[in-house]
């Protein structure tokens, strides 16, 4: 099965199910002597993992990550690194009545035309829980980036469903982010939230969202020409994470919209550096970094599993009726927030190596 691999020079390959024994990537790339422990991992992986709330979903993994190459006496040796983490609360039977058959807007129906054969456990490898891995190596990535040049993640849901927050995200504390069960920093609008999950929840349904990412205190000069653009790079990583559906960056689609007299960022000299009055680019001009802040929106769809009856069909191609089993989130973006993050991380991580 390839296309399991993402990046050039910082280079990860995931592996894993989401009943299987583990989940897990290998990262290739990483540079040599960097201080690299499974502390520096785990709390990216803690914002991910499942049973946070009654918001997100009830499997109860403590996702325990565990470094099994790559590293000696706590620094990074140039060699691949391998994360590991175990699959602990699997419960393969609250699939057994539905496992011949294509659930609504899943990657059944899909995965058995391209293979002729799929791991129905959960959703096998089209599941979210493939997701811990790529937050692992995120982590990685991030520690790195924020040690030696001193970038700034800040990840955060900006809406569920109708409910929009009005943020100024330069105002955004991680501390806000981290003080609501949704990640958004703004508490009003955090209490909405919450209560229009809650209430989707109850009626057996599931709602999409809208997570909102920023990358602080970037180098100038990242990116490639042409096909390789920085922004081409961050649209496939996050248009790669399983429900994602739209991505925009800086202005975005509201870009269509304005003139050109509106929409350009003109130059001026502060501190002898080359800044931009306005931001409308969100930090990316060419395809390239010019120093700003970049800022971007991450779509993401209703959960498709959802305890309501849906019609079908199953392998032998009869009508049937389906209703969910298993434990799901009723809105998957707010766990997706450290998945966003994460792949921010590694995509800068690998064109700041492809720069050098």
């Amino acid at each position: 099965m390839p296309g399991n691999t993402f990046g050039q020079l910082f280079k990860i390959t995931t592996f894993g199910e989401s009943h299987g024994l583990a989940v897990g990537c290998v990262i290739d790339g990483m540079p040599s002597n960097f201080e690299l422990s499974e502390s520096d991992i785990q709390p990216d992986l803690d914002k991910r993992k499942p049973g946070q709330s009654h918001l997100t979903t009830a499997r109860q993994e403590k996702d325990q990550v565990k470094i099994k190459s790559g590293v000696f006496e706590g620094k990074t040796t140039g060699a691949p690194i391998l994360l590991l983490v175990n699959n602990e609360d699997k419960r393969s039977e609250d699939y057994l009545d539905i496992k011949d058959l294509f659930r609504p807007s899943h990657a059944d129906f899909t995965y058995q035309a391209k293979y002729g054969i799929r791991d129905w456990q959960g959703g096998g490898r089209a599941s979210a829980r493939e997701t811990v891995a790529r937050v692992a190596a995120g982590a990685v990535a991030k520690k790195f980036l924020q040690e030696k040049l001193s970038v700034e993640f800040l990840t955060f849901i900006e809406s569920v469903g109708e409910v929009k927050a009005s943020i100024n995200y330069q105002e955004v504390k991680a501390s806000d982010i981290e003080a609501s069960l949704v990640r958004c920093p703004s508490p009003e609008d955090s209490q909405r939230m919450i209560e229009l999950i809650e209430k989707t929840k109850a009626e057996g349904d599931s709602i999409g969202g809208v997570v909102f990412g920023v990358i602080k205190k970037m180098p100038k000069g990242l990116g490639e020409p042409v096909f390789d653009k920085l922004s081409a790079d961050l649209a496939k990583a996050m248009l790669s994470i399983g429900a994602v559906k739209g991505f925009e960056y800086g202005r975005g689609f509201l870009a269509s919209t304005m003139k050109g007299s509106e929409h350009n960022d003109e130059f001026y000299i502060k501190d002898s550096q080359v800044r931009t009055k306005t931001n409308n680019s969100g930090g990316i001009q060419g395809g390239i970094s010019n120093g700003e802040d970049i800022y971007f929106r991450v779509a993401f769809k209703p959960t498709a599993t959802i305890a309501k009856n849906q019609n079908t069909i199953g392998l032998d191609g009869q009508a049937v009726v389906v209703k969910a089993s298993g434990r799901h989130d009723p809105c998957v973006a707010i766990r997706a927030v450290a998945v966003v993050e994460a792949m921010g991380a590694i995509t800068v991580m690998d064109h700041y190596l492809r720069n050098k």
